[in-house]
């Protein structure tokens, strides 16, 4: 997803597109979807797998998703859904099948069409692929989003979905030239699509807090300024002038759809973005410390500590050996 020029940041009056900006924050990048289909009463469970937010939708027939934390949520053909955080969860037929190892299902025959008792009748066809997101804003959105939500096939935009999953169809049928790539780019375009569906039809019911927020159109502009320039001293009194509220309505709305009161969140995203770059790059402590906004490198290193469990030093060094231990 690519940034918008920093000319256009600050234009008085300049549009922004809420959803585009949240994409490029999160920096999506897809895995190429499994496809799989069954027959009969089947049932699978995964306790492993995805690290951020798994998307999958049902080409034909129709079964049961359970996630971890979350009730069972029926899906027909045509509905899409979402399932967050890594959570482990069950898919089935039925609620009554006791459920086997999914994994041991999928081994060796991923990436290819992946077949579980196909001959028993009542064939359920299902495509599902993993979302990743930068480390650094993946927490923003998880957070708060709930284990599984469906977007149904009678839901706003389902007629723009519809098309999408039938290519998404074809292509994980067989092995045309270029299909992996096709497959990613189809599942990109469907998350996409179904964050759409959320913001239409959702009514903000169905948005985790930071998504709405960044979406809302007082909050919305805090948030874009927090990013845009974090290392500048906002006060809340600015940030509530900008929003075009007052100071105690903006602290009490902020909280409520962020989760966090406006300076906590600005320190957050500080440590955050800091943590992107020292992940990403050989600079100085110093040199990050002071693009933040902090005055002293001790300054910096205690707020990073106190928020991640390591010192920018520990962080990086980490980060070089694989071990992604921090709380960031």
């Amino acid at each position: 997803m690519t940034q918008r020029p920093e000319c256009l940041l600050d234009r008085p009056g300049d549009h922004v597109d809420p959803l585009s900006e949240v994409l490029a924050l999160l920096d999506v990048h897809v895995a190429s979807p499994s496809r799989f289909e069954a027959g009969g009463r089947w049932a699978l469970r995964f306790d492993r797998g995805y690290r951020h937010i798994k998307i999958g939708a049902v080409l034909a027939g129709g079964c049961w998703i359970i996630a971890d934390g979350a009730g069972p949520v029926r899906l027909e053909t045509g509905d899409c859904y979402l399932l967050s955080s890594g959570r482990p969860y069950s898919s089935a037929s039925d609620l009554e099948t006791e459920p086997v190892d999914g994994y041991a299902v999928f081994e060796g025959a991923w990436p290819e069409t992946v077949r579980y008792n196909v001959h028993a009748g009542d064939r359920t066809v299902l495509v599902g692929g993993a979302v990743l997101f930068d480390d650094t804003t993946a927490a923003l959105l998880l957070d708060h989003m709930p284990p599984c939500v469906r977007i149904g096939a009678d839901s706003h935009r389902a007629q723009v979905l519809r098309p999408i999953l039938e290519l998404l169809g074809e292509e994980t049928l067989g092995d045309a030239p270029g299909a992996a790539s096709m497959r990613e780019q189809l599942t990109q375009i469907l998350f996409v699509q179904a964050l759409r569906t959320l913001l239409v039809s959702g009514g903000g019911g169905e948005l985790p807090g930071w998504l709405r927020a960044l979406t809302d159109e007082s909050i919305g502009v805090a948030l874009a300024l927090i990013h845009r320039r974090p290392a500048r001293r906002w006060t809340v009194a600015e940030l509530a002038s900008a929003a075009g509220l007052s100071r105690s309505t903006f602290a009490l709305r902020f909280k409520t759809l962020v989760g966090l009161p406006p300076l906590d969140y600005l320190a957050r995203w500080r440590i955050r973005s800091a943590a992107r770059v020292l992940r990403s790059s050989e600079r100085t402590v110093g040199s990050v410390a002071a693009e933040f906004g902090y005055s002293s490198e001790s300054a910096f290193s205690n707020a990073f500590k106190r928020m991640t469990g390591h010192p920018p030093a520990r962080h990086r060094e980490l980060t070089l050996r694989g071990v992604h231990g921090d709380r960031v």
